[in-house]
């Protein structure tokens, strides 16, 4: 095999010393490297590390003079609504449901590694008297949904539910669902698509080795949903079957009411082509991100990006002023996922992590280092927000709609013990709405039982748990 031509090439971009130990590899691993290496587009990947590191700089900028809340007419409340609306909102999603019109984008490629375990963070069983695992409770409920949807409208729609994964949740994943029998959903109504893995760097921007015959790569993060969507066909089988309004969220919410009617309905009686879901940010120091508006577009801004004084700004009714909490999850139209796919998609703002990447030295030993030593560059899934002609945003409390599960137990938040128990506490509210008198012990309602509460008024006065109501 004649290497001086891609060494050329390589050598161009200050990248060829990823053939150093070239002379060293198995004709195999040389034909196995010399494919690794035409599968890098070197000139967009020495300018993701360029444009990472100034994006990097400009977060460190605090952003106070030109951040504004999002606007009222562009923000519905839930628990402001009347009822008239909220059935209004309800129908209309429930009839893009029983059209056939409606899609779920399951973002699920992560490791449940801060979990402690090796397997796709969608497999973990919190402990539910059902032990049910995250992708049974979500497939579920899109059963109960489409059983809804048929019983207000006339009509039975499918939801397809479209997974994203990754390299190293692929298989397991797939492997899984199928064991399982897709919980019960038609087969071709569950897709999966694979995110793509983009190369990491040193802290000069040389790509690092795996092996000395592999690359070292890391998935593109969760705004890398765009290009994978183009990219797999699945934007094709979206418009082949009509689809129209797309939910998109994480795997690890346990709460996340899956193609949400009233967020879809919302959002289609407003015209958005994009909206996002919100939880009120109830402290001014909690970790996460917040929608609002900078320099006229909309976007998330993180609490590193505001100072103290403007996070504690409150309203005369005593909220936050920034209170808009990002827990992705969102609305889309397939048209404007094909625009930001087709047009908007490689100019996406690039996030820097430096984290701790095993690589191969110099002497051709692999290392695992115990600091950061590279670089990884990812893609956010809201920074689209600003490619949108009508933005809405719906807010919605959190004890009812957000749970995550990130962390173990030992970490005391966002971990099993807490999805479990939120879980718990939503089914008994349920119950106790329902007319139920006394809900005692572990008491979990099947999601094909009820969606949000509904299909409850036959149950017994007092309930005692563990029990699972099918």
């Amino acid at each position: 095999m004649n290497i001086e031509p891609i060494r050329a090439q390589l050598k161009k971009y200050n990248q060829d010393h990823l053939l150093a130990f070239w002379e060293e590899l198995t004709p195999v691993e040389q034909k196995d490297l010399t494919e690794d290496i035409f599968n890098v587009d070197l000139v967009e990947t020495n300018s993701y590390f360029s444009r990472a590191n100034d994006s990097a700089k400009n977060n460190n900028k605090i952003l106070d003079d030109e951040i504004k809340p999002i606007d009222s007419e562009r923000c519905g409340v839930l628990d402001t609504c009347s009822e008239k609306q909220l059935m209004a909102y309800e129908e209309r999603g429930l009839r893009e449901i029983a059209d056939g019109k409606a899609a779920v984008v399951l973002m699920a490629g992560g490791q449940g590694t801060r979990l402690g375990v090796t397997y796709p963070k969608g497999m973990y069983d919190v402990g539910l008297p059902s032990r049910k695992t995250l992708f049974q409770l979500q497939a579920e409920r899109l059963r109960r949904l489409e059983t809804l949807a048929e019983e207000k409208c006339g009509r039975k729609g499918s939801i397809p539910w479209y997974i994203l994964t990754s390299e190293a949740t692929d298989r397991t994943t797939n492997e899984f669902l199928k064991r399982h029998d897709y919980f019960g959903l038609k087969e071709e109504n569950v897709k999966t698509f694979k995110q793509c893995m983009i190369p990491c760097y040193d802290f000069n921007g040389k790509i690092l080795l795996d092996d000395k015959h592999k690359i070292a790569r890391a998935p593109d993060g969760n705004g890398g949903l765009y290009r994978a969507l183009q990219q797999s066909g699945i934007l094709n089988d979206m418009r082949n079957r009509g689809i129209r309004s797309v939910h998109a969220h994480s795997v690890d919410n346990i709460l996340i009411k899956v193609a949400d009617p009233y967020f879809i309905g919302y959002c289609l009686e407003n015209e958005a082509d994009c909206g996002v879901l919100v939880v009120e940010k109830t402290e001014p120091t909690e970790a996460i991100g917040v929608v609002c508006q900078v320099d006229g577009h909309y976007r998330v801004v993180e609490y590193s990006e505001i100072s103290k004084e403007t996070s504690e700004l409150r309203r005369p009714d005593g909220r936050l002023l920034f209170s808009a909490g990002n827990v992705c999850n969102h609305y889309f139209t397939v048209e404007f996922l094909t625009d930001v796919s087709e047009n908007h998609e490689r100019d996406l703002e690039l996030h820097l992590a430096k984290k701790k990447i095993p690589f191969v030295d110099k002497k051709g030993e692999r290392q695992s280092p115990t600091s950061p030593n590279g670089i990884k560059v990812e893609k956010f899934v809201f920074d689209v927000f600003k490619y949108s002609r009508n933005f809405a945003a719906w807010v919605v409390p959190r004890d009812s709609h957000f749970s995550p599960l990130k962390n173990s137990d030992s970490a005391g938040q966002d971990c099993p013990i807490t999805a479990k128990r939120d879980v718990l506490a939503l089914h008994k509210n349920w119950l106790l709405k329902a007319g139920v008198k006394s809900v005692v012990g572990e008491v979990e309602v099947s999601p094909l039982r009820s969606y949000m509460g509904e299909n409850l008024d036959n149950v017994n006065d007092v309930i005692q748990g563990p029990i699972i109501l099918e």
